[in-house]
């Protein structure tokens, strides 16, 4: 008595694509995990970078000092806005991943704040659906230094 069914040898109809059916998931899944891990990389070097170039930014602000009124009084303060926001923004504007024009204000003349932002273009996971080109943005604050 044969127990195998007719077309069957031992089974094996039954099993027959599921080697392929597997490979390709697993292949899938490697794709979008190193997309997750080289995008994402990119990601955090991106936002670093912008981080980096606000700091510069807002540190060329800063330097903007009153120099007549701090000789009077040993107190630093960002003497002209306008000039101070100027140097920022042509500081930041000499870094080619920067997207726009970098945003700066300067607060109460003892801080100047820069916004940079840098997009992100994805390299493996813009194949996938929904997964697109993304901006980062960082900010950073500075202000003169007394005394030193």
């Amino acid at each position: 008595m044969n127990r195998r069914g007719p077309g069957t040898a031992g089974g094996r109809q039954r099993d027959r694509g599921t080697v392929a059916m597997f490979t390709t998931i697993f292949a899938l899944f490697i794709i979008v995990l190193a997309g997750l891990l080289v995008d994402g990389g990119l990601a955090i070097h991106a936002r670093q970078r912008a981080a980096d170039i606000a700091e510069q930014g807002a540190r060329a602000a800063a330097d903007e000092v009153d120099l007549n009124y701090l000789r009077q009084t040993g107190k630093a303060r960002i003497t002209n806005a306008p000039v101070a926001c100027l140097r920022a923004e042509r500081l930041v504007a000499t870094y080619h991943e920067v997207t726009g024009q970098a945003k700066c204000q300067i607060e109460g003349e003892q801080t100047a704040r820069v916004i940079v932002q840098i997009k992100v273009r994805l390299q493996l996971l813009s194949i996938v659906p929904g997964f697109g080109d993304f901006t980062m943005t960082s900010a950073a604050s500075a202000h003169p230094q007394e005394g030193i």
